[in-house]
């Protein structure tokens, strides 16, 4: 699955909390996250920067609320990966825990899925 694919199949399943998702499908939305989110901190410095009081709240606000939208479809992607671990999406809780929690979770999403079916459903590179 390509960037382009992933980041359609995520926005698709904009609140899909069942199923499987590929490393593939995780990494490459991840990226377009990650993306987003630089771009919105530069045009908030940017705008922050500028003599337009105006322009500076407009972008924070819009940064905001893109912000805000692109939460629920990365955190379904990241419970859909962890399904492909034939992990609970309740495991993503574990990024509570300081310090390890998050590497936790980074590890279990590094992984390779479980080959084949499981009790979240069929193998996403099947």
């Amino acid at each position: 699955m390509g960037f382009v694919e992933a980041v359609r199949t995520c926005l698709a399943k904009y609140a899909t909390f069942s199923g499987r998702a590929s490393r593939s499908e995780f990494w490459w939305f991840a990226l377009f996250h990650a993306l987003v989110l630089v771009a919105i901190a530069v045009f908030a410095a940017v705008s922050a920067m500028s003599d337009v009081q105006r322009v500076a709240q407009a972008v924070g606000v819009a940064g905001a609320v893109v912000y805000i939208a692109l939460i629920l479809p990365m955190l379904a992607a990241t419970i859909r990966r962890l399904h492909d671990r034939n992990r609970s999406g309740w495991s993503y809780f574990w990024v509570l825990v300081p310090f390890v929690g998050g590497l936790i979770v980074l590890i279990w999403c590094l992984q390779r899925g479980v080959e084949g079916d499981n009790r979240f459903g069929p193998d996403p590179l099947a």
